[in-house]
């Protein structure tokens, strides 16, 4: 049985926030803000020539409302066109929007460049650092994990994004036990075993496959005596099977989390990321429709892509990205530990996006479907595309692995159900098409949900 936790409820970052009511706090982010772009328009030569392409300037903006009347600033074609200039102008690979001197800068990390040129997106001077440092270790903090104790992390290593994730642990006190996931879930489990780290980092994927492999090799990764664990990249948490699974496999809570901005509370169950630090980013504030591109409206349950702005970073701040992350924004107290901010759940990539018969569907919401069919099924799912997306020639294929257990048979049943299920809940009418257990390829980073046939 999985160990009980008693839910506590999640606070701001910063203590003060937590005496504020929501409106004082968006009073305080529109000063954070002002202050933002004043510096971003003297210091970058990309920021100041997108003011003066829109006809604003810094001074124009005193609220969030005229804020969200300039266009896009940058996404990743952006990105990539301005990290290419200043490459070739001044010898950098950070962009034309770097707002500090190259010198001054101690980290850079990048996306995985799967869909193009990688992008030198968190690039950080050390007081940019020392910052993003206190999110974790409030997040640490509120997962029970201090100073002395020791931190399985398993992710990829070196230039990536989740690597500045280790300033924050160790500034906290904690001991990360970095073992690079391209070592394999064999040596994971080994370190891991000899460490005897109390928490632990990683995508849910690997979490998941972690129990499998434990399996094999005549162990238990309850054994491995976690108190908590910390995923980042994936719905997977999102997903209640998923969750329960982890959760009761390894005895303990499992808290998703993006980033610095925030992470899930200790309820059984999911209620989303909560929005703990509002002097970071004007996230969840700044919604767009991912397909117009115009800005939404913020009210309790509205969906639409994230655009992030950092209200305090000095390295290489975001203004008006538009991220390409598709979220749900939830304004309403948490019903599991009555937090009362902002709280989002990830819904899925605007570029991820399908078009099927006109309506739009989200890989995360397929799975979230398949998952209620879990032991019948793996939970491990490829969606087939002939052609590029978003829009699909129906009918959408489904690659879906039936349980180890199931009886063949009755796969025609199943199929029935799924269908059904998926038609109710997504708007889909799919063929599937069935794999044996394990034939669907694990990933120990980000399991891809596409197989590309084009």
């Amino acid at each position: 049985m999985q160990t009980k936790v008693k839910t506590r409820k999640v606070t701001y970052a910063n203590p003060k926030f937590n005496q504020m009511s929501e409106e004082e706090i968006k009073d305080h982010q529109e000063e954070l803000l002002c202050k933002q772009l004043k510096y971003v328009y003297r210091n970058s030569q990309l920021y100041r020539k997108k003011f003066e392409e829109s006809g604003a300037f810094p001074e124009d903006i005193q609220t969030i409302e005229n804020f969200q009347k300039l266009p896009i600033f940058m996404d990743k074609a952006i990105e990539r066109t301005s990290q290419q200039e200043s490459t070739d102008r001044f010898g950098h690979p950070f962009g034309m929007h770097l707002c500090s001197s190259p010198d001054e800068i101690v980290f850079t990390g990048t996306t995985s460049g799967t869909s193009g040129v990688p992008t030198f997106t968190y690039t950080f001077t050390r007081a940019d650092i020392e910052f993003l440092n206190r999110y974790i270790r409030h997040m640490l903090n509120y997962g029970g994990i201090h100073a002395g104790e020791r931190l399985l992390f398993s992710h990829a290593l070196g230039i990536y994004a989740t690597s500045s994730i280790l300033f924050g642990v160790r500034s906290q006190g904690v001991l990360p036990i970095d073992v690079d996931v391209r070592a394999g879930s064999k040596s994971i489990l080994q370190y891991a075993k000899m460490a005897g780290p109390t928490a632990a980092m990683m995508t849910p994927s690997l979490a998941e496959h972690l129990i499998h492999k434990a399996a094999e090799l005549g162990t238990d990764v309850r054994n491995l005596g976690l108190q908590a664990i910390f995923t980042v990249g994936e719905i997977g948490v999102g997903v209640p099977k998923i969750k329960k699974r982890i959760e009761e496999s390894y005895g303990c809570r499992i808290y998703d989390y993006l980033g610095e901005l925030g992470f899930s509370c200790d309820s059984d169950e999911y209620h989303g990321i909560h929005c703990v630090a509002p002097d970071l980013n004007l996230f969840p504030l700044d919604l767009i429709d991912p397909e117009t591109k115009t800005p939404l409206a913020i009210y309790n349950g509205v969906i639409g892509e994230r655009v992030t702005t950092e209200l305090n970073l000095k390295g290489l701040p975001r203004i008006r990205y538009a991220t390409g992350d598709v979220i749900q924004v939830f304004t309403d107290e948490c019903s599991g530990c009555g937090f009362s901010g902002k709280r989002v759940k990830f819904v899925g990539r605007s570029d991820d996006m399908l078009i099927v018969k006109g309506a739009n569907v989200y890989p995360s919401a397929i799975k979230k479907v398949v998952s209620n069919f879990i032991p019948d099924v793996t939970g491990e799912l490829r969606i087939v595309l002939n052609n590029p997306p978003p829009r699909v020639v129906p009918p959408l294929q489904i690659k879906l692995e039936y349980g180890s257990h199931y009886d063949k048979s009755r796969l025609c049943v199943l199929e029935e159900k799924i269908k059904n299920a998926l038609h109710t809940e997504a708007r889909l009418t799919p063929d599937i098409i069935w794999c044996e257990p394990g034939t669907l390829e694990k990933s120990l980073t980000k399991t891809p949900l596409f197989e590309k046939n084009y």
